[in-house]
């Protein structure tokens, strides 16, 4: 009975190898003898132990390869990119993609490098920037042609990272920064410039106004200087003796006006007493001399004619 024991073991140990569980989007190779003989979907599973093993497993679900290049651009940049490849393995073609290679990881890097190196040397650095979307569309159509052969299948492929050489990325900065100063430079100038062209129009508008208000402060001046003469003509004083008196009478406003100013330096000359009657009696007899200087040519030049 003893000999039955391990035996009765061995038959457990046998029965429990011969199930297997296969994960949810996993594909199971089974062999037997080394030679392919299934493919197992996930839930459970029955093999023959010792003649039936697993081979392999292949997740079917949706991975990710990030490959790092550095290249030269058209300009003599050197430019490292990030291009990350989203893949799986196709259902249907689980054999090819176990069987036909080895290192796929290694062979989608070969065709990203070849595509990355023959097209970004076509292209200035800044076109790269824009142009990355072109890119990654060639990286996948590569991609695509070549490896649904091995029963991969190309989800999508994108240029995530474009960076340029530390001197590169040093210079572009200062020519970044010297547009802007440049740009910044252009509309404070514009400012300013609109500052002194309004500012000379008020000024101007000032002035114009400025002026406006002199003139028709003399010109009610002179309406009134003209009432004042009407009105000594009606009493008797002729315009001579009316427009010396009333200059006098101005000089001795201005006199009383200056006098009310606590502060005025001002000194206005002649200011004697007899500076009024003074300057009465001379604009009388100036006035009189014109009056008779303009008679006596008007006579000479009637004997002319």
């Amino acid at each position: 009975m003893l000999y039955l024991i391990p035996i009765v073991f061995l038959g457990i140990i046998i029965l429990f190898s011969a199930f297997f569980v296969v994960k949810q989007q996993t594909a199971v190779i089974v062999e037997r003898f080394g030679k392919f003989q299934s493919i197992r979907q996930s839930g459970l599973q029955l093999k023959v132990p010792p003649v039936d093993k697993i081979a392999g497993r292949l997740s079917l679900k949706i991975q990710q390869l990030d490959v790092i290049i550095e290249t030269k651009t058209l300009d003599d940049v050197f430019v490292r990119l990030k291009v990350s490849v989203q893949y799986r393995v196709i259902s249907q073609k689980v054999y090819d993609a176990f069987y036909k290679l080895d290192y796929p990881h290694d062979q989608i890097t070969s065709y990203v490098f070849d595509v990355v190196r023959a097209e970004v040397p076509k292209m200035k650095l800044d076109d790269v920037f824009v142009r990355k979307d072109d890119i990654a569309i060639a990286v996948k159509t590569e991609l695509n042609d070549a490896m649904s052969d091995y029963g991969f299948d190309i989800i999508k492929t994108l240029v995530t990272d474009i960076d340029p050489d530390a001197q590169v990325k040093a210079a572009m900065n200062r020519i970044n920064a010297a547009d802007r100063e440049k740009t910044a430079a252009q509309f404070e100038g514009d400012a300013a410039r609109i500052l002194i062209v309004e500012k000379a129009k008020a000024e101007a508008e000032s002035k114009r106004l400025q002026g406006q208000g002199i003139a028709d402060q003399r010109r009610e001046i002179a309406r009134g200087l003209e009432e004042s003469v009407e009105v000594l003509n009606k009493v008797g004083i002729n315009s001579q003796e009316a427009s010396a008196l009333i200059v006098v009478t101005q000089h001795y406003d201005t006199l009383q006006s200056i006098g009310q100013e606590t502060n005025s330096n001002l000194i206005l000359l002649p200011n004697s007493p007899q500076a009024g009657s003074q300057m009465l009696n001379d604009m009388v007899a100036s006035f009189t001399a014109s009056n008779q200087i303009g008679e006596a040519m008007k006579n000479q030049k009637k004997k002319k004619e």
